[in-house]
């Protein structure tokens, strides 16, 4: 049973979201369907090594010619008998997820599906939502999303959405009632926030008790009441490419714009992480592709966000390409499951924004296929980057950043002066980890500073 003919959670129809607004069946429908897939390629994996490994064994024997033969002989029939108990797995896992699928369409058909059931899940946006069913489910999924979310997406998965905004918690369609219905008091300037790899768009409210003693408090919700922004919060799949959740966003806001029911005077992308390279991609094919909103769009801010790489891609990458050299079962067993990671991991090896970039050289031993693109220059760029130690000059701090993203990286800076990101401005924290900074109060003042300024216009840009 296809997805697109199992009944639509209640408001998800309207929203347009199809996959991205599952309920609790759909999820666990999704869930089923990942770990038939997994048994899958488990299987394969494990019947591909075999091959291998015994391929390797009669290759020792083919020199010695009273023995090749017999070699050739014994390797057919095990290979023989070994494909047929893996067929045999293959068969049995099919034919389980064929009586469960079944099993789903009885349920449905009987009506056996509670509402709640079909209720879609929201997590509110609220720091104490941690630990909650809906807490837990969304970041299992965002996790898995972010690991192997292109691959999920190619095979139509359930638990692959589709970039959309989210309010609450819950879908946000793009239309003029929804924004009516959502926002008591719809203002002209909209700030758009992106969040990072395996993450949803709570993110935006973690620590929210501990630094501001209430956990609904966010950057978008600082913004609203100290400047007027109307927050709007994105959810994507964040293992697709960069560049290809970079056109949807900049297809969103297109839609946004349309439908908003004030004029829009200004956009301000606020991207944590993967979303600050998401934000500059959007602003790229937007303006490449004479989008409406892109005019609109004033400020881009960028918080710890990789913009030439993330060590611990990078490390992933040298490490996959140096097992790939050992022909030995796990060696390959390992590279190929690690191989196995999203396009959009990938893409965080360089902090690539384009199909040109992102597609060059994927899998290439440390391979750098960036290129120089300009800004916009009507807008103003704007970097956040944080060490672990509180003095930010300290050794170590200059190693390992935020432990996750180095300083160079986060400010733009690169060996080649073509490639440098030339920020209007930048704001450096110490003592931060990459994650707190989602919603840490010193990086909320440098971004009301930043975005409520009339002076911070990009006239010019100079590097910090």
């Amino acid at each position: 049973m296809k997805h697109e003919d199992l009944p639509m959670p209640p408001g998800c129809r309207e929203a347009g979201l199809g996959s991205g607004c599952l309920s609790k069946m759909y999820r666990f429908k999704g869930f089923v369907d990942l770990v038939c897939d997994a048994v899958e390629q488990t299987t394969n994996l494990v019947e591909r090594t075999h091959r291998a490994t015994a391929e390797r064994s009669v290759r020792r024997f083919a020199p010695i010619e009273p023995l090749a033969t017999p070699a050739r002989a014994v390797n057919a029939v095990q290979q023989s008998i070994a494909h047929g108990v893996y067929e045999t797995t293959r068969t049995v896992n099919r034919a389980a997820r064929t009586a469960l699928g079944s099993g789903f369409e009885l349920i449905e058909a009987e009506g056996g599906v509670a509402s709640d059931e079909m209720r879609p899940l929201a997590t509110p946006m609220n720091a104490e939502a941690v630990g909650s069913l809906s807490w837990v489910v969304d970041y299992a999924q965002s996790s898995i999303n972010g690991l192997f979310g292109d691959w999920l997406s190619r095979k139509g998965s359930l638990l692959a959405p589709t970039m959309h905004l989210f309010h609450a918690g819950r879908p946000l369609p793009t239309t003029e009632e929804a924004f009516v219905a959502t926002f008591e008091e719809p203002t002209n300037r909209l700030a758009v926030f992106v969040h990072g790899l395996g993450c949803t768009e709570w993110t935006w409210n973690i620590g929210a008790t501990q630094y501001y003693g209430d956990p609904t408090v966010n950057f978008g919700s600082q913004l609203q009441r100290d400047c007027g922004y109307t927050p709007l919060y994105v959810r994507y799949n964040t293992g697709l490419r960069v560049a290809e959740n970079g056109r949807s966003l900049s297809d969103l806001l297109t839609e946004v714009l349309s439908a908003y029911p004030v004029e829009v005077d200004e956009i301000a992308l606020i991207g944590h992480s993967m979303g600050g390279l998401v934000s500059r991609s959007a602003a790229h094919y937007g303006a490449l592709h004479g989008q409406p909103w892109v005019p609109k769009l004033r400020h881009v801010v960028s918080i710890a966000t990789p913009h030439h790489g993330a060590p611990l891609e990078k490390a992933v990458n040298l490490t996959t390409g140096t097992l790939r050299r050992f022909e030995t079962a796990a060696t390959q067993v390992i590279s190929e499951l690690l191989g196995a990671r999203s396009s959009g991991i990938k893409d965080l090896r360089y902090g690539y924004i384009t199909d040109a970039e992102g597609t060059k050289h994927p899998e290439a031993m440390l391979q750098d296929s960036k290129e120089a693109r300009p800004l916009l220059l009507h807008v103003a760029y704007y970097f956040v980057a944080a060490t672990i130690s509180k003095d930010h000059e300290h050794p170590i701090g200059q190693v390992i950043g935020d432990m996750l993203v180095r300083l160079p990286s986060a400010k733009g800076h690169d060996r080649e002066p073509a490639r440098r990101i030339p920020f209007h401005s930048g704001h450096v924290l110490g003592g931060v980890s990459h994650l707190r900074l989602a919603n840490h109060p010193e990086v909320y003042q440098a971004l009301r500073a930043w975005v409520d300024d009339p002076e911070n216009r990009a006239d010019a840009h100079s590097a910090p």
